[in-house]
């Protein structure tokens, strides 16, 4: 696997992140879906990295393939956000997002943040993902933000 910062130019990226928006509005109501956009993507304080199989690799689709996405979106010197975390489906379940999680984690410190949150939904379809942000530390919290409290949303952080 390699990790990449940036490229949100790149047409396979700006598929799989049409593919997210796509996917989160058929399964949360609209007052619900807090992935970004594009522009919210490219917006000041944000990081994008994404994650593609090398030749070491033997994801399907072969080297180059987009295997997933993750952002983090600074609040304050101490506080960041994950957004736009997603994975491949044919990527899911062989560790993928678990070392991207990570490689974020570490440039949040790096950064010298002090604590990351995610937003993420409260229907079924995202119970392996909070499964995942618990194994890597990660527990329930209230909203922060411009968060409110929301019956499709889970609120989650970790310190870093």
């Amino acid at each position: 696997m390699q990790i990449t910062e940036g490229g949100l130019d790149d047409p396979r990226v700006v598929r799989f992140l049409g593919e997210h928006l796509d996917q989160m509005r058929e399964i949360s109501p609209p007052e619900s879906v807090h992935a970004l956009d594009l522009d919210g993507l490219r917006a000041p304080g944000m990081r994008f990295w994404s994650v593609w199989a090398d030749a070491s690799d033997d994801a399907p689709g072969g080297p180059g393939t987009l295997l997933a996405t993750a952002a983090l979106k600074t609040h304050d010197a101490a506080h960041g956000e994950l957004k736009s975390m997603r994975t491949a489906a044919a990527a899911r379940g062989r560790g993928v997002a678990s070392t991207l999680l990570l490689h974020v984690l570490d440039a949040a410190a790096d950064a010298g943040m002090r604590r990351v949150s995610l937003e993420t939904g409260a229907e079924p379809f995202f119970e392996a993902a909070r499964r995942m942000y618990r194994r890597h530390g990660f527990v329930e919290c209230g909203p922060f933000a411009s968060y409110v409290l929301d019956p499709n949303s889970v609120f989650m952080t970790r310190e870093v």
